[in-house]
């Protein structure tokens, strides 16, 4: 069995542990269209979830879904393109850029400053978040909180 890694926060850190309220910008399934390969997806979500195929049916079935949620639920169904296990975590900093591309937004991330940002979760997503584990940490791979701090860090550098 693989290992997951463990992304640990202090109690009295400040990261930002939630994708919502103030911070709900950072959530993909914060409504904002996204153009990826003239294509306009309404989220990063819908986005994400139609890159997993090939199949331009399928990619569009996502892209119309009514929200995030369907969207994902979708992206579970789809005839995942060829290498997608390798691929998705460029596939998610690619959407993510193109989201950041704009000015608010890219402004409000940089606003955020060198907090850690981690995608806790209830729902035991520990690939793309983390959950609190029993002695207060967070335990996750967080590849979603990561590749927002690559972007942060790409458009502070820009």
């Amino acid at each position: 069995m693989k290992r997951k890694t463990l992304y640990k926060v202090e109690a009295s850190n400040d990261a930002i542990t939630s994708f919502d309220g103030d911070f709900d910008f950072l959530s993909n399934f914060y409504p904002h269209d996204i153009v990826i390969d003239s294509v306009s997806y309404p989220t990063v979500e819908h986005a994400f979830q139609a890159l997993k195929t090939d199949d331009e049916g399928e990619r569009n079935r996502v892209r119309e879904s009514k929200s995030p949620y369907l969207a994902k639920r979708a992206g579970r169904q789809v005839t995942m393109r060829d290498c997608w296990n390798e691929e998705r975590f460029d596939v998610m900093t690619r959407v993510l850029r193109v989201k950041f591309a704009d000015p608010d937004l890219a402004a409000k991330l940089l606003a955020t400053g060198d907090r850690p940002l981690i995608e806790g979760n209830t729902w035991r997503d520990t690939t793309w978040g983390c959950v609190k584990g029993k002695e207060g940490d967070w335990r996750g791979q967080n590849r979603l909180g990561i590749a927002l701090m690559l972007v942060r860090m790409e458009l502070r550098d820009a």
